[in-house]
């Protein structure tokens, strides 16, 4: 009962300040609000259980091959088969293969990305249909009927959830042939990794899965793998086994794992590997909005301070009455609570739609973010916030003593602040300054970097190529008649109105990154390895005469490709400048040749017989937005492989006014042939930078609201600190003392705040960025630009923020001051 009356008697009291009361309840919800939604998103994305059946045992095996490729290596067969054979801590293992298809027979012909799975594959993952049912062990082995499940995703968004695709057929074509498949279930909403799909189909469907190259090919990795631990099994004794296991394949063969190349296995959880995307950039994020958190509490600190110190008097007369320590601090108590609960409530009703937005934004870097809806979790975590709030700031200020001589409050109704409250108020605005230091420098950094992509010159006519996809169709043709397609395809678009070149390739840059992965080895005229040395590695692209022209790219030495080139019994390439460079050091690089060494030419329809090299083009990093040196050797489209599909169209109009009749001509040609993703190089290199545009933009908001409700902070510190010196300015005047003194003092007093908060940040910042780095490879210190031009605005925002209450200062008026005791 007694707490109840505190309740109400701090009700009554917050109610005669309505203008703090209000601030207050607006700082904590701002604070509280971001911390409940980003825990959600965080609890949502890492922490939610997969729908999968016994998670806790599922598993994903890694391949890596850091000397060549900075990402994962998939599997071969034989790689499988030898791992089936000798690991036995896993019960059963699911093999996945990411393959790009042209569906026929279901609404408009369309690319679609497909996974293409064993029987065992959904058994292992325990995954469930929603309707039909899923591949299995019949589905298997080379005479099996072609069957097709659709993604859950792919089902209601492309096909508005229509229950009679069951059981209809299609056709599935790729670079290597054609197969008829059946609809035969749509799988339940799952996280879609290792790739996301729109269908996944048994191992039939893709002719290159079932031919010699790819079943005895133990270089031809493109298989992801899976496996489900055994009873008793422990994923530390999978992981040894299956070192044990790789450890013997490798010493088998030899010639297939090259020592430079450093090829490794591990094992995760599967959840872990899927959040590992998002896991830094989310537990960032966790950090930003806590750093949000402690600026709005000290910054409420720092006004319960103020006004306690204003009420000195009524709770040292309240003490001088005999109300102990206890009562005081529970009616200190009451009136943080009712103002935290007001905030937390304000903040978890805030906190919906934030967690909508950044739910957007997260699924830039996981789909699980795609799906998240408000749980209790938002609840308990504003709860707890607002309780750690209210605690804090009840026991911020320092209470009266019953001894009426050693109170302030009783002797005198003016503001007075003692050293220990003044140490405190500057203590919280320094931690403000410091948090927000911390956040503004890491949004310069993000910043800094996204200009620096932003500026980076391609090399590449972006504004004005227009990237269409338009997938090879082999169905009942020759090679040669799907070349003439594309020919016929480019002669009629180059006919259209504004069209000034259109060419042939296989690759978009950056839309289709790693799509070679990290390359194939080849050699040249002359040249020798060093001892211990492997070939170099080349990129491999197809492309028809005139591609470099409709890109922009000039041809450096030699010439382009004519429409004999490829039909000749002497075959040729062009080859980028570095290459030319490295392999032919001062000398002439036209009519040397160049051969592929690679192992896994023996698999794929790519000639290895030395081509003559009859151009040198300027580098094109179609790989990274921000470009480097690039090793690439160009092949003419006539000699092939034709993979992919991609039309390039180099136009002085608006290229997207090209779409319409571009569609038109090729579907005019083949009413089957898919024609997708039109866009500009432009778009598309901004499309592949929208995750950094993003994270700046984020943290950037972050730091924004941090710098103001620091900069507010310091701001109040000093109107308070001016209000409580009003006597002395006074007596300062009087003696002589000039305005602009005054004035200077107050605003030195804040850089100073500014200044000691800046290196207390920079500090702490540095600590946690070395503590961040043992858990997290990929966090990176930021350079000195960034955090140099971050405590200069803190510095320069803080000596505005300053003026006010300087001014104030300066316009004392001395009899006033005077008179104010």
């Amino acid at each position: 009962m007694s707490f109840l009356h505190d309740l109400r008697v701090a009700l009554r009291s917050l109610a005669r300040t309505k203008g703090l009361a209000v601030t207050v309840v607006l700082t904590l919800a701002l604070g509280i609000g971001a911390n409940a939604a980003i825990f959600s998103l965080v609890r949502g994305v890492l922490l939610r259980p997969l729908v999968n059946r016994d998670e806790d045992r599922l598993i994903y095996i890694q391949q890596s091959a850091p000397g060549i490729s900075p990402g994962e290596v998939p599997f071969s067969v034989p790689e499988i088969q030898d791992l089936r054979a000798s690991v036995k801590t896993l019960s059963s293992f699911g093999e996945f293969s990411t393959v790009g298809f042209t569906m026929i027979g279901l609404g408009e012909p369309r690319e679609v990305r497909a996974g293409v799975v064993d029987g065992s594959y959904f058994d292992v993952v325990g995954l469930h249909p929603v309707l039909g049912r899923l591949i299995g062990p019949p589905d298997d082995g080379p005479k099996a009927a072609g069957v097709v499940v659709l993604t859950y995703r792919f089902w209601t968004t492309t096909y508005k959830s229509d229950p009679s695709v069951i059981g209809k057929t299609v056709r599935l074509g790729s670079g290597f042939g054609d197969r008829s498949a059946t609809i035969i279930g749509v799988l339940e909403p799952s996280i879609p990794y290792p790739a996301d799909t729109e269908l996944i189909a048994n191992i039939v469907t893709s002719p290159h899965h079932l031919s010699a190259t790819m079943q005895n090919g133990r270089v031809h990795r493109m298989t992801e793998l899976f496996g489900h631990l055994a009873p008793g099994a422990t994923l530390d004794q999978a992981r040894a086994e299956l070192r044990t296991a790789y450890g013997a394949m490798i010493k088998d063969h030899p010639e297939d794992y090259s020592p430079q190349a450093h090829f490794q296995i591990d094992a995760k959880l599967l959840r872990e590997q899927i959040t590992s995307g998002a896991r830094t950039v989310l537990l960032v994020l966790l950090a930003a909005s806590g750093l949000v958190f402690i600026i709005a509490c000290s910054n409420v600190a720092n006004l319960i301070l103020a006004r306690t110190v204003r009420r000195e008097g009524e709770l040292a007369i309240r003490a001088a009455l005999g109300a102990g320590a206890g009562a005081l601090r529970r009616t200190l108590l009451a009136e943080s609570l009712i103002l935290c609960v007001a905030g937390a409530t304000l903040g978890v009703i805030s906190a919906r739609p934030l967690l909508a937005v950044l739910s957007r934004y997260a699924s830039r870097f996981s789909v699980r973010a795609l799906d998240l809806t408000v749980d209790s979790s938002m609840l308990w975590v504003g709860a707890l916030l607002a309780v750690i709030a209210a605690v804090l700031l009840a026991y911020v200020p320092h209470l009266p003593t019953a001894n009426a001589s050693q109170t302030p409050g009783l002797t005198s109704g003016g503001v007075r602040i003692t050293g220990s409250t003044s140490r405190r108020l500057r203590v919280f605005a320094i931690t403000q300054i410091a948090a927000s230091f911390m956040l503004l420098a890491g949004a310069s950094m993000l910043l800094k970097t996204l200009l620096s992509i932003q500026a980076a010159q391609t090399g590449l006519d972006t504004r004005h190529v227009l990237a269409i996809n338009v997938p090879a169709m082999s169905h009942g043709k020759t090679p040669e008649q799907v070349v003439d397609f594309y020919k016929e395809s480019i002669r009629r678009i180059e006919a259209l109105p504004g069209v000034n070149k259109t060419a042939f390739g296989i690759v978009v840059p950056w839309r289709d990154a790693g799509s070679f992965g990290p390359g194939f080895q080849f050699s040249g005229d002359g040249h020798v390895r060093a001892p211990g040395e492997e070939d170099p590695r080349a990129q491999f692209r197809t492309i028809s005469p005139g591609f470099f022209a409709a890109l922009g790219v000039p041809i450096i030495a030699g010439r382009d490709f004519n429409q004999l080139d490829g039909q000749s019994k002497d075959p040729v390439v062009i080859v980028s400048q570095t290459l030319a460079q490295r392999m032919f050091p001062n000398q002439d690089p036209l009519n040397r040749h160049i051969y592929w060494t690679d192992p896994v030419m023996k698999f794929v329809p790519i000639s290895t017989a030395p081509h003559r090299i009859i151009g040198v083009t300027a580098d094109i990093d179609d790989e990274h937005v921000v470009p480097g040196s690039t090793i690439t050797v160009y092949n003419p489209f006539e000699e092939g492989p034709v993979f992919g599909g991609r039309l390039f169209i180099h136009t002085s109009a608006d290229p997207y006014s090209l779409v319409t009749p571009v569609t038109r001509i090729i579907r005019d040609m083949s009413a089957e042939q898919p024609v997708e993703r039109a866009a500009t190089l432009e778009d598309i290199r901004a499309e592949v930078l929208t995750p950094d545009r993003l994270n700046t933009v984020v943290f950037g908001v972050f730091a924004a609201v941090a710098l103001a409700i620091a900069l507010v902070g310091v701001a109040g510190v000093l109107a308070f600190s001016v209000s409580a010196r009003t006597r002395e300015f006074g007596i300062r005047l009087a003696l002589g003392s000039q305005p602009r003194h005054l004035l200077t003092g107050v605003v030195v007093e804040g850089a100073v705040m500014a200044a000691a908060g800046v290196v207390a940040g920079a500090v702490s910042g540095y600590a946690l960025a070395r503590l961040a780095g043992s858990y997290f490879q990929d966090m990176r210190m930021p350079s000195a630009a960034p955090v140099v031009a971050s405590a200069l605005v803190l510095l320069a925002a803080a000596v505005v923020a300053s003026a006010l209450p300087a001014a104030r200062a300066a316009r004392i008026n001395v009899i006033e001051a005077l008179r104010s005791e």
